[in-house]
């Protein structure tokens, strides 16, 4: 049962990160002055992000089963070559924060110690315009001091693989939400680059 209140739209998302146990990466820039619908009913997590989206101009990109980012929703005005109107919403290219994720999750799955998916953890990073992590912090520990220091210790190495946006808000927050099945992430899609 989800039931999130209307508020600032970052909130909202903290709220539903919170009762669905999904991972969320979102550019604070994308939700600053936009609001929330009120959610509350039964709901996959899908069906419930879709409905908590609606109206904000932001639709949600998955990133795993159990992780998205967001990106601003843009409609195509093509004619497809089956013959019909498209003028459905599509995203623009690669999201900025997906490839964020992505070299995050890569090199946290080098250790059982920071593998995603059995802890939570609040973190910020600046990101320089090459794409490295220049600095990190840890916001909100993950109630293991040796894992608080893995973590943070782990950023340094970090390089996205694409140069930072110049409209790129920093620091850039990072949510990391346990499994709701209590598991660590499955991290086979790293398994050629874990010592990388």
């Amino acid at each position: 049962m989800l039931d999130i209140p209307a508020q600032n739209l970052a909130s909202a998302l903290d709220a539903f990160s919170r009762l669905t146990g999904m991972a969320v990466l979102v550019d604070h820039e994308l939700t600053r002055g936009r609001r929330s619908l009120t959610l509350k009913g039964r709901y996959s997590p899908q069906d419930g992000l879709s409905r908590l989206l609606t109206g904000s101009g932001l639709m949600a990109r998955y990133t795993r089963a159990d992780a998205f980012t967001l990106q601003v929703a843009e409609v195509e005005n093509s004619h497809r070559e089956s013959g019909g109107a498209s003028g459905t919403a599509s995203l623009a290219g690669n999201s900025y924060a997906q490839s964020i994720q992505q070299a995050i999750e890569k090199v946290f799955c080098r250790s059982s110690l920071t593998r995603p998916g059995s802890y939570r953890a609040l973190l910020q990073v600046w990101i320089g315009q090459g794409g490295e992590i220049q600095h990190s912090r840890l916001v909100a520990s993950t109630g293991n001091t040796r894992r608080d220091e893995a973590l943070v210790e782990s950023l340094k190495d970090v390089r996205v693989g694409r140069s930072a946006p110049s409209s790129l808000r920093q620091p850039v927050t990072l949510l990391l939400v346990p499994d709701s099945t209590g598991k660590s992430m499955d991290c086979k899609q790293w398994e050629g680059a874990l010592g990388a």
